[in-house]
């Protein structure tokens, strides 16, 4: 299948175009808990890697995140420089703690039955030439292919023209967990124009993380002495809380150690206003180098997690004089993957149409102009915005007679800004060597540029007097940091194992088993119950009650009374952490990773009701539901043979739990 990958700083998204449409593929939602359970999140897989004492090897995804001692975030932001990442007693580089995420998600994948063998894989549209060669370098030596590197606006794009169908100038403003990024492309005829892009690489969801860490410690009389794991609490509770202020007006959080504290969105928006206003400058900045005023844009997507906070949209609205396209349109959390999948599918002829990108950057050398001790002038080959692929020649000679090698300085920068502006960085310094001693009127030879679709660079030289190559390569020795070659990457990962996910645990235990004494050998009879179901007091719904979770675990718990050495499994809907009281939220969380209630992952069919008759029809268990299962009557006739259902009935202070023939489906 045709696959996108939007490798993120906090979140990677997996997208695949099924023949007919992208379908975002929720590789980790049964490891989600409740508390994280927000639109679109099902469908994430955490950019993180994590150590826990009780497992071995290494945690990836949402296991990392929510169930390790200690996590490493943010490597995507370390590939700029291929920075060293400590894990355990060890530092490996950024690159190889990279690929252990793309072989957690490519395992992820097989596991769920589906591959992901290549891909095209999405990029900041300000990465430098280092960080899109180390993203796809990590990608390879966890066996994914890159069909090539798309610039996460562009694909933002892509998703979203692929549903309109329509020609225009759009506005991407990409603000996800690390960086901030502004691009204004121009659709015409399926082709795509990425007209300019401006964006800051160190301001994200992981600096308004900080902002609101330090409103809430300063709500404190006393801070608290945090261990490692008062640490990693607050900081879920942190990125939570950030995530529930999007929508709802004020938040109490849980300080370990402390009193809980409430804050406020406007206490927030406050505290983040000089981060918003920076955010903004991209766009400022593209509009103005372009010459055109915000009324010539088209449409505005708001993609990344960040982007979605309230000040931060209406700001950018404000600035535009305009609405924001609809979440629901394009959405902020799968639009890049979805787009990547959609290029995808282009490449690989399964979708009519053309994709077409530009450079982001200017590619060229450096000279002094005012001789050896004059200042130092970028010279640019290859224009910013040229279409790629881009090729260019120049012709070299040394200076001196009978030189053996010339050393070339290769950048990609700004023309209009100083050398040593930090937005400009020098990709690497060619060594080009003679074979031999050669006289200076024969030495001169040709060099070659080419800046591939995904961004990277090529080169190749010849000597003019003879047509010998002296230098034919793709640029992977940086000036900031080289990249371990695959077979280096490969054997971190060995040292870098992953752990298995724990998918095939044992059944779970029924509350009333938790801290009971040992019982004797089961009887061999199983009931499944539909908890979902059981916690409502069905007559009262159209009322407006909610479905209870003291409810559900007494029903449970007098089932087993019942039947003491009976297996007994609970499952409840997605959706059920937010239909309960939120009194009743961490007794439902803590019931969940005890094991004591199975929360079916969001996405799956026919939700808990598909997966009780699932596991009943498997193992020949009792269902306890008053549910009918219409729908699923033909799948499983089963349902309608005696014995196999029971209802609950609660009166006069007793659970009765009664044999019951669902009603049978009415054929049209």
């Amino acid at each position: 299948m045709a696959t996108g990958i939007d490798f993120g700083t906090t979140n990677s998204v997996i997208a695949q175009w099924n023949g007919d449409e992208v379908e975002p593929l929720p590789l980790d939602s049964d490891h989600l808990d409740a508390d994280w359970f927000y639109p679109s999140f099902e469908k994430l897989f955490p950019s993180v890697v994590g150590q826990s004492s009780l497992r071995q090897g290494l945690l990836y995804g949402w296991e990392a995140k929510l169930r390790s001692q200690r996590t490493i975030e943010a490597c995507k932001r370390m590939l700029k420089s291929d920075g060293a990442i400590e894990v355990g007693s060890r530092r490996f580089p950024a690159t190889s703690v990279a690929s252990g995420v793309f072989a957690a998600i490519r395992e992820r994948a097989d596991a769920v039955f589906t591959e992901i063998d290549n891909a095209v894989i999405t990029v900041p549209a300000n990465a430098k030439g280092g960080a899109r060669y180390r993203t796809r370098a990590a990608a390879n030596a966890a066996g994914i292919q890159v069909k090539a590197l798309l610039n996460e606006p562009t694909a933002a794009a892509l998703a979203y023209m692929h549903h309109i169908q329509e020609d225009g100038t759009i506005m991407v403003f990409d603000w996800g967990g690390g960086t901030i990024d502004v691009t204004i492309l121009e659709h015409v005829d399926g082709f795509f124009h990425e007209k300019i892009s401006h964006g800051i690489t160190q301001l994200g969801g992981i600096e308004i993380d900080k902002r609101l860490r330090n409103l809430i410690l300063g709500k404190l009389k006393r801070i608290p002495d945090f261990g490692s794991a008062e640490k990693k609490t607050l900081d879920l509770a942190i990125e939570r809380t950030k995530i529930r202020l999007s929508t709802e007006e004020s938040v109490h959080v849980d300080i370990p150690g402390g009193l809980p504290v409430e804050v406020t969105r406007p206490e927030l928006e406050e505290a983040i206003s000089d981060l918003v206003e920076a955010a903004l400058q991209p766009a400022r900045r593209c509009l103005n180098e372009l010459g055109i005023k915000p009324k010539e844009v088209d449409d505005i997507l708001m993609i990344g997690g960040t982007s979605q906070i309230p000040c931060v949209r209406r700001a950018v609205e404000r600035l535009m004089d305009d609405e924001t396209v609809n979440p629901e349109l394009c959405d902020p959390m799968t639009a890049v993957a979805e787009g990547a999948a959609v290029a995808a599918a282009l490449f690989d002829r399964e979708i009519e149409g053309t994709l077409k990108v530009t450079s982001m950057y200017a590619l060229g050398t450096t000279h002094r102009p005012g001789g050896r001790n004059g200042p130092e002038v970028f010279s640019p080959l290859i224009k910013a915005g040229s279409p790629l692929p881009a090729i260019r020649t120049k012709s070299y000679t040394p200076n001196a007679d009978t030189a053996r090698q010339l050393s070339i300085p290769v950048w990609e920068a700004d023309p209009e800004k100083p050398l040593d502006d930090p937005e400009n960085f020098q990709l690497t310094t060619l060594e080009v060597k003679y074979p031999r001693p050669t006289p200076r009127k024969e030495a001169e030879f040709e060099l070659e540029y080419t800046y591939t679709e995904e961004g990277l660079l090529q080169v190749k030289a010849t000597l003019v007097e003879t047509g010998e190559i002296l230098l034919d390569e793709e640029i992977q020795d940086f000036t900031h940091g080289g990249c371990p070659s695959t077979d280096e990457i490969r054997a971190h990962l060995r040292e870098l194992p992953l752990t298995p996910p724990l998918r095939n645990a044992p059944r779970p235990a029924a509350p009333s088993e938790v801290d009971a004494p040992e019982k004797g050998p089961t009887t061999g009879r199983s009931f499944v119950v539909d908890g979902s179901n059981i916690a409502w007091l069905s007559k009262f719904r159209d009322r407006g009650e909610k479905p209870s979770l003291v409810r559900l675990t007494d029903a449970v718990r007098a089932l087993a009374a019942e039947h003491p050495h009976a297996s007994i499994t609970v499952f409840v809907d997605p959706a059920f952490r937010h239909q309960i009281d939120p009194s009743e939220h961490m007794a439902l969380v803590e019931a969940i990773s005890k094991g004591q209630i199975v929360q079916v992952p969001a996405g799956t069919h026919g939700k808990a009701d598909r997966s009780v008759v699932e596991l009943a029809g498997r193992t020949n268990a009792t269902v306890v539901t008053n549910d009918n299962y219409a729908e699923l009557q033909d799948d499983h006739p089963w349902l309608l043979e005696e014995g196999r259902v029971l209802g609950a009935q609660y009166a006069g202070g007793i659970w009765m739990f009664l044999p019951r023939t669902p009603v049978r489906r009415r054929r049209i």
